[in-house]
């Protein structure tokens, strides 16, 4: 299922906190970016437990229960985790990922919260989550009747909430650090192909492979860290950033001219991290129009053209990969492009 509307985390919460209690939701997203601890953490702040099932390892007896003889009659006795006295939130992790016969036995547990004689106490929440087909994830269409009942909605990646998030709960100062510089980076889009990808769940992961390795951790096993949990890009950016970080590398440094561009071939990992951070400031810092220039953006644009010549002189291909377009939100403003057109045109790529 796709959506032109995505909520972040913290308008998810508010979202549950109002609509879940009445009605059962799903919360569609991409692996690893926070629905299963936003979800205990939504039934903690309103007073209930949580009790997870996860839709790809279920049977239909699982949610039904056996068949047993009372009173001479045949009787279905739902499983302890969901037979239970005191209200609850029930979240069905994976739901889209289970198979169509298990679906059909959540028909009456989400619709009318009952499973055969038994039913959900009054003030219990019913709450799904899955990943979409897009994301190379194990799942399954789900049936028009189980899609209708639930309310949709999809959660996007906020660098911001996450931040947020990460700076009262232990993530490593390394981490933080780099996704302030870098925070389209928190998530990568999974690949077609078995390899690791960016998400926050692999951030904090790598997070805590660092608390545990302590401060002397070597330059080599950060790299087998960062590629074992990161893209491949982020991995290296990553890489580049931290050997910044231990040889004191500083972009504001450059920027003001108390230090140069690294020009030995070993640091070309931490010159690629510094021109990639480079090309971020000057898309957030150079206005859109010449005729916004202030006498701050003028001094800003003649040193950063006096940057990128120096910096070709190290490397043109990263020279050049800071001018280049990528999208649209790492894009250098039109009239300062005409600039570096006329005053350094062999750094333009035809």
């Amino acid at each position: 299922m796709e959506s032109k509307i995505s909520l972040s985390q913290k308008q998810l919460s508010e979202f549950l906190l109002h609509v879940a209690v009445v009605r059962p939701v799903f919360i569609w997203g991409p692996p690893g970016i926070g629905k299963s601890s936003l979800v205990s953490q939504f039934a903690e702040s309103v007073g209930l437990p949580c009790v997870s099932l996860l839709g790809s390892q279920l049977a239909p007896e699982d949610i039904i229960g056996v068949p047993q003889i009372v009173d001479g009659k045949s009787r279905f006795c739902p499983p302890t985790l969901i037979a239970k006295d005191e209200p609850y939130c029930l979240f069905l992790d994976e739901l889209n990922a289970c198979s169509h016969e298990v679906q059909k036995a959540f028909y009456s547990l989400i619709q009318d919260r009952r499973i055969g004689d038994f039913e959900l106490p009054k003030g219990s929440i019913v709450i799904g989550a899955g990943n979409r087909a897009q994301d190379s994830a194990i799942v399954k269409p789900m049936s028009s009747a189980l899609t209708n009942r639930l309310i949709h909605v999809h959660l996007r990646v906020s660098h911001r909430d996450w931040l947020d998030w990460a700076g009262q709960s232990d993530i490593h100062a390394w981490v933080i650090e780099y996704l302030q510089n870098r925070p389209d980076h928190l998530w990568s889009q999974p690949p077609k192909t078995e390899a690791a990808f960016s998400t926050p769940r692999s951030w904090h992961m790598l997070s805590d492979a660092l608390h545990e390795m302590k401060e002397n951790i070597s330059d080599e096993m950060i790299e087998i860290l960062s590629i074992g949990t990161l893209s491949p890009h982020h991995a290296g950016q990553f890489k580049g950033f931290i050997k910044q970080i231990r040889n004191n590398y500083a972009l504001s440094a450059i920027l003001k001219g108390q230090l140069k561009w690294p020009d030995k071939p070993e640091d070309r990992d931490v010159l690629y991290f510094l021109a990639q951070s480079f090309k971020s400031h000057l898309v957030k810092e150079l206005p859109v129009s010449k005729i916004e220039n202030s006498s701050h953006i003028k001094e800003l644009a003649h040193k950063s053209k006096a940057l990128i010549k120096q910096l070709a002189s190290i490397s043109l291909e990263i020279a050049q990969m800071v001018v280049a377009k990528e999208n649209d939100d790492e894009c250098l403003p039109d009239w300062f492009m005409v600039e570096i057109a006329r005053d350094l045109p062999r750094i333009i790529v035809k």
